[in-house]
């Protein structure tokens, strides 16, 4: 992979998060309160008809059951705990604890199937972890809440696995066809919850509609294509570094929209989020020479397959 290559696909993996940090800021101030499901669903389930109506592929019968497994975690088990944190806690908490998720796959990629970290990256994933840390101390607001934690903490353990599972299995699916058929399993999958817990569903305003039409279009179409599309190249690890941004793009979003104050704490774990990515996306002078040992997520271990065309 050339430098030009590699920095391309590192920052197609830096704007998701980017964009996911005015998740907290948009259900606060712009949905209606406590919809969590309805959100969710409204979120995910219409951009994926979209796609998987515009792509028109059509998955393999063998592909169905690992489709729908990582729809459930990367998209169900995410969305519905997420807008439940979203609504709770504080946006920079909620964001904090959803960019555990380095963390969790380091430890389940090494429960599961063995996976070793290097031990650079597993020192900038802490750096980084610790930086977010200090963002949130610094202004001493933040709100315990126990369900709004612990949903939180679902949809970063939901999200890594699946991403685990996405490396792992490395479908044969385009991009854009694989980000669509996610996205609309994994809304299906919350409808019937949806509409047997949150109707009647009040009327909605000119803000509602906003704010749902930005969290579908801006805060998911773009990101997720590009986000799967730069895990073809990246580790799970890796590419979930750049969570660390989430936090800091909530906390920057407070700062513009909120008139909320910046601490020299903050700007300090800012700082610490940058290197702390930096630090787990350094390559060795060995490897730097020989290139990464990168695989697409279309390849087998054992079989490299071709990827469909976009």
């Amino acid at each position: 992979m050339s430098p030009a290559h590699r920095a391309l696909i590192l920052l197609m993996a830096a704007l998701p998060p980017a964009i996911w940090g005015s998740t907290y800021l948009v259900t606060t101030e712009l949905l209606p309160p406590d919809k969590p499901l309805m959100a969710a669903v409204l979120r995910i389930l219409p951009v994926g008809l979209v796609i998987t109506l515009m792509t028109r592929y059509r998955p393999d019968r063998s592909q169905w059951g690992k489709l729908a497994v990582v729809s459930l975690l990367c998209m169900s088990l995410l969305h519905w705990p997420l807008f439940v944190a979203a609504y709770r806690l504080p946006g920079g908490l909620a964001a904090l604890l959803v960019a555990s998720q380095p963390l969790l796959i380091m430890v389940m990629g090494w429960l599961l199937f063995g996976n070793r970290t290097p031990r650079h990256v597993a020192v900038g994933v802490f750096i980084g972890l610790g930086g977010v840390a200090m963002i949130l101390i610094a202004p001493s607001r933040l709100a315990w809440d126990t369900v709004g934690i612990a949903a939180a903490l679902v949809a970063a353990f939901s999200m890594a696995l699946g991403i685990l599972l996405v490396k792992r299995w490395q479908l044969a699916i385009p991009t854009l066809a694989f980000t669509g058929w996610q996205l609309l399993l994994g809304g299906l999958f919350l409808l019937p919850f949806a509409l047997a817990f949150e109707l009647p569903f009040q009327q909605l305003e000119t803000g509602h509609l906003g704010g749902y039409f930005y969290l579908a279009v801006i805060g998911t179409l773009l990101p997720y294509f590009l986000w799967y599309r730069a895990l073809r190249h990246l580790e799970p690890v890796l590419i979930t570094a750049f969570l660390f941004f989430s936090p800091i793009s909530a906390m920057l979003l407070g700062y513009l929209v909120l008139d909320q104050a910046l601490t020299v704490a903050q700007i300090a774990g800012a700082i610490a989020v940058f290197a702390g990515i930096l630090i787990s996306h350094y390559q060795p002078g060995a490897q730097r020479r020989s290139g990464p040992s990168e695989r697409p997520i279309s390849q087998s271990n054992n079989n490299p397959i071709k990827e469909p065309s976009e």
